[in-house]
């Protein structure tokens, strides 16, 4: 793929390693001199010290050949704006960091493919650790709903009972749904069906459309989430 890449600073350089290292051709816009200086010298990729917010720049970089382009600065008007030439110079795919996530509709407005600012959701991960320290792993959809991982512990209320007898007991609702089973750290997830028995130990994917509440792992014997 040829893939033009806006910003080199925390998170634009990362993804110029992951995309050099994946052998597609990358041409990187920075406008400060010492960041552009050592992706230059860092990565095998061309390095244009402009701004990207100017149309002749994106045109410089080969936006109009490009597969994709991701814009990575730390200031979301930025991002906007080549976003917006890039459309204008019909980039296939564009892609982009927003970092207030009041611009998130904003960007969806013109069509633009978003990601969340990375720090904040490190942040965020981190403060579920601690907080929650029985969800191994989430991911956030929309304002409330969360797909996450969480453990079967001993004495759960859920454990030893099939879904659908989880379902009739009133533990699993409309609201929740179980999307695979790790069991024994078997390679292949088992894929639930209504006579699939939840065992102590299995490592479930869980939909929640309320979120991982303690209310709803307490269900899988969680209740430190209190």
């Amino acid at each position: 793929m040829y893939i033009v890449i806006v910003g080199a600073g925390d998170i634009g350089t990362p993804l110029i390693e992951i995309a050099t290292a994946g052998g597609n051709e990358v041409v990187v816009i920075e406008r400060d001199e010492g960041r552009a200086e050592r992706a230059a010298s860092q990565y095998d990729c061309l390095v244009i010290q402009d701004d990207a917010t100017v149309k002749e720049t994106l045109e410089e970089a080969g936006a109009t050949r490009a597969d994709a382009l991701i814009s990575t600065t730390d200031q979301d008007a930025t991002n906007i704006m080549v976003c917006l030439l890039a459309q204008e110079l019909e980039v296939p795919e564009v892609v982009s960091v927003v970092h207030n996530p009041e611009h998130m509709s904003l960007f969806r407005q013109i069509g633009v493919n978003t990601m969340e600012n990375p720090q904040r959701l490190i942040a965020e991960h981190l403060y579920r650790a601690v907080k929650r320290p029985s969800i191994v792993d989430f991911m956030r959809i929309g304002e409330q709903a969360e797909v996450f991982e969480i453990t079967v512990q001993r004495g759960a209320p859920i454990a030893g009972l099939t879904l659908s007898e989880a379902a009739d007991e009133g533990y699993i609702g409309g609201d929740m749904l179980i999307v695979a089973i790790e069991r024994n750290g078997e390679g292949e997830p088992i894929t639930p069906r209504g006579n699939t028995q939840i065992e102590v130990d299995d490592l479930l994917t869980v939909y929640s459309a309320t979120g991982a509440t303690p209310e709803v792992t307490d269900v899988f014997g969680h209740k430190e989430d209190h």
